[in-house]
């Protein structure tokens, strides 16, 4: 379902405050809380024109109303950068009405125009509302991620 009611921008410093609520609320559904200072650096990070990490808000009227984080980074297979989709947040009270939609294709177009070859992202196996979503827009692969804190 897509709503032409829903326009994403990236994310600029007038945003902080609207995007600090739905990143609290992201990290609550994970069940995660992360220092201040981790938030503060993840803030400027995707302000900083000389890291290449992004945020796109989705907008409905002037409430934000989804937020959206990518990485480019290079990779051993092939000759152009990946886009990862690091974070990806709907508030309650619109899922359902295309918004997650609507950010991830603003994400494979803003890939694209960068001349990404892929776009990835991983989710927990029981997100299944978001799951729906990433099989109709998306293909599964069948890597299984393994991960070392450190």
């Amino acid at each position: 379902m897509e709503n032409p009611s829903i326009k994403i921008t990236p994310l600029s410093n007038a945003n902080y405050d609207l995007w600090l609520v739905l990143w609290q609320r992201y990290l609550t559904f994970y069940e995660t809380h992360l220092p201040m200072s981790t938030t503060d650096t993840t803030w400027r990070n995707l302000l900083d024109n000389n890291v290449p990490i992004y945020g796109f808000g989705a907008w409905q009227d002037d409430t934000l109303v989804g937020i959206t984080h990518v990485v480019l980074h290079p990779n051993t297979w092939n000759s152009t950068e990946c886009c990862y989709l690091e974070d990806l947040y709907v508030n309650e009270s619109v899922r359902g009405q295309g918004v997650g939609r609507t950010l991830i294709e603003q994400i494979y177009d803003f890939a694209n125009k960068k001349d990404c070859n892929r776009v990835y992202w991983s989710t927990q196996e029981g997100n299944i509302a978001a799951r729906k979503l990433y099989d109709a827009i998306a293909t599964q692969t069948d890597m299984v991620q393994y991960r070392k804190n450190l």
